[in-house]
């Protein structure tokens, strides 16, 4: 596990560590009401990501948001 003050470079295949970046700066968002265009743009915009944001495609931005709704329903 990283401290949350070391800088995380984050990419694509980083699915959880996105996760935990979009639970951190978006606390209190409902997840229930993004859609993948904006999750898409939200990822992109966490201050880590290093990745192209052109080879993002529906099925990883689904699986994103899927397992961003489990972490958040434990």
């Amino acid at each position: 596990m990283t401290n949350a003050d070391d800088p995380v470079t984050l990419d694509w295949d980083a699915s959880y560590e996105i996760v935990l970046a979009l639970m951190r700066t978006y606390p209190d968002l409902d997840v229930n009401s993004v859609g993948l265009t904006q999750l898409k743009q939200m990822i992109i915009a966490l201050p880590n990501f290093v990745d192209d944001p052109t080879i993002a495609h529906d099925g990883l931005l689904r699986e994103i948001l899927r397992e961003w709704f489990e972490e958040l329903t434990q």
